[in-house]
């Protein structure tokens, strides 16, 4: 991976709101993060999110590449996301490193053209 960036995780354990689309989590980290899902040029901050539910309660983690003075920044942005809406509440939330099994995920999003 380009040295000039940096990948990182951000996950949450969430409380889903009967009737609420899970999916609609990380929904809310794209607009955060991109403006909209649909925008021209590539992401400023190449993610990926991911939500496994279960009566409603979530596992829900983004994996994103930023450059290392701007991961507080994201960090901070998908926290805010996590609690902008009345859809879901957040039971926990943390910021860690790559597992093994994301590193792959994590170099394609570095390489994502644009």
């Amino acid at each position: 991976m380009d040295p000039a960036l940096a990948a990182s995780v951000h996950e949450a354990n969430l409380r889903i709101a009967e009737g609420t689309d899970a999916a609609s989590v990380g929904a809310a980290v794209t607009a955060e993060l991109c403006g909209s899902a649909e925008h021209e040029g590539r992401c400023r901050w190449p993610h990926n999110n991911a939500i496994a539910s279960e009566r409603g309660q979530a596992e829900f983690r983004t994996v994103f590449i930023a450059p290392p003075a701007e991961v507080d920044e994201v960090h901070g942005r998908i926290a805010l996301a996590l609690r902008s809406s009345e859809g879901w509440s957040v039971i926990a939330d943390s910021q860690r490193p790559l597992v093994p099994d994301e590193e792959g995920l994590a170099e394609r999003l570095a390489s994502t053209p644009g």
